[in-house]
């Protein structure tokens, strides 16, 4: 009898402890919609479409002064000595490969400013999520790319949306 006391005891013990007494708020938003949709996150956007816009064209002007040149070579072939047409061709060939490092080196800083814009809307954003937090005593805040299911009220990303416009309307971009 005293041991089924005991024994009891102890089950209810582990029961009551292993209960929870604090309420854990989760919530949720879209790190991408947020990057993509912010005032700065777009203006990011459209400045550096803008600059690959104007790299592309150009390239492709000098794209297309490299094949009139290369055009214009193989017209002359039989008329050039063989000596001429090969220096000719050589030239050509340093012009294709400086042509193609540059196009390399503009898709690379342009690469570059997005990864630095990014950056700097994420640092500006953790501090802001983390007030969030404790102001709303938020325990946990998940990316919605790594919720399955979730009520619509839990989603906070026009809540963060709204302060990012508010305290970062724009990055510095050069």
């Amino acid at each position: 009898m005293n041991y089924l006391k005991k024994i009891t005891l102890i089950l209810i013990l582990l029961v009551f402890s292993s209960q929870v007494y604090a309420e854990t708020k989760v919530v949720f938003f879209d790190m991408k919609y947020i990057l993509n949709n912010s005032k700065a996150g777009k203006a990011a956007q459209e400045f550096l479409q803008k600059s690959y816009d104007k790299n592309q064209k150009k390239f492709l002007n000098l794209e297309q002064n490299l094949k009139d040149e290369e055009k214009k070579l193989l017209e002359q072939k039989n008329v050039l000595s063989n000596e001429d047409y090969q220096a000719k061709t050589d030239s050509l060939r340093k012009k294709v490969i400086d042509y193609q490092s540059q196009r390399r080196s503009s898709l690379d800083k342009i690469a570059k400013q997005r990864i630095e814009a990014k950056d700097q809307l994420i640092k500006k954003l953790n501090p802001m999520i983390s007030n969030y937090m404790k102001e709303n005593e938020i325990s946990i805040i998940i990316d919605k790319k790594n919720v399955i299911l979730g009520n619509a009220e839990l989603d906070i990303t026009n809540l963060i949306i709204e302060k990012l416009n508010t305290e970062l309307p724009s990055l510095n971009l050069k």
